[in-house]
């Protein structure tokens, strides 16, 4: 959604496997020929380059020579251009304003940027490219959290939400609701933000949090 990567909306639309997408992108293989190291390493810098991951911190995390991750990372760049065009932009707007924002609107200042030790600099360069991402991840899940708190107060529901972890949901629910309350969760969630991808709600039930492991 940030980047607007003709390729990334494309496989996320598709409803493509997005870390065996990257995998075939950056290989330059076919889908059907990722091997699970591939997509291993794909995943890897998926989520890194979110971080501002280089190809020193991946080769630490993949144990790739540090030479073929970041050949890598380059051609993830060349191959997803609106990424490279995000983390760039991104980068250029924290130092001109002295912070970054999520989708809706909260303020990380990055004092880091403007310290004279390049380690601290660089290290509020991830920040940036960062937050903007898991902020508003972060504002998702407490839009979703509002609405359905308010869905089940306006039908009276006697289940209840009793805990978030990142981007799940915890509820105890009167069995006699669980039909009900489930596409609602579902729903409410997958709709919280309107996005450029969808984003996708798996719904879990059990007696308890470890048999929906």
């Amino acid at each position: 959604h940030f980047s607007q990567d003709k390729a990334l909306l494309a496989a996320f639309h598709a409803d493509e496997d997005i870390h065996a997408a990257t995998a075939a992108a950056v290989y330059g293989v076919p889908l059907d020929q990722v091997t699970k190291d591939m997509r291993r390493v794909a995943k890897t810098i998926n989520f890194g380059v979110a971080y501002g991951v280089g190809g020193y911190g991946l080769a630490q995390s993949t144990g790739l020579p540090q030479d073929e991750a970041t050949r890598l990372i380059a051609e993830y760049f060349a191959r997803y251009p609106g990424i490279k065009t995000y983390v760039e932009e991104t980068r250029r707007q924290a130092h001109r304003d002295g912070y970054v924002t999520t989708l809706l609107g909260r303020r990380r200042y990055l004092p880091e940027l403007k310290a004279q030790n390049r380690q601290l600099v660089s290290a509020g360069e991830r920040m940036a490219i960062n937050m903007p991402i898991q902020g508003t991840a972060a504002d998702i899940i407490k839009v979703a959290m509002v609405r359905v708190a308010a869905a089940m107060a306006e039908k009276g529901m006697r289940s209840k939400m009793i805990l978030q972890v990142h981007d799940e949901l915890v509820f105890e629910v009167e069995p006699a609701e669980l039909d009900d309350l489930r596409p609602l969760v579902k729903s409410l969630m997958e709709t919280a933000l309107p996005m450029s991808v969808p984003i996708k709600v798996d719904v879990k039930v059990g007696k308890n949090w470890d048999e929906m492991s």
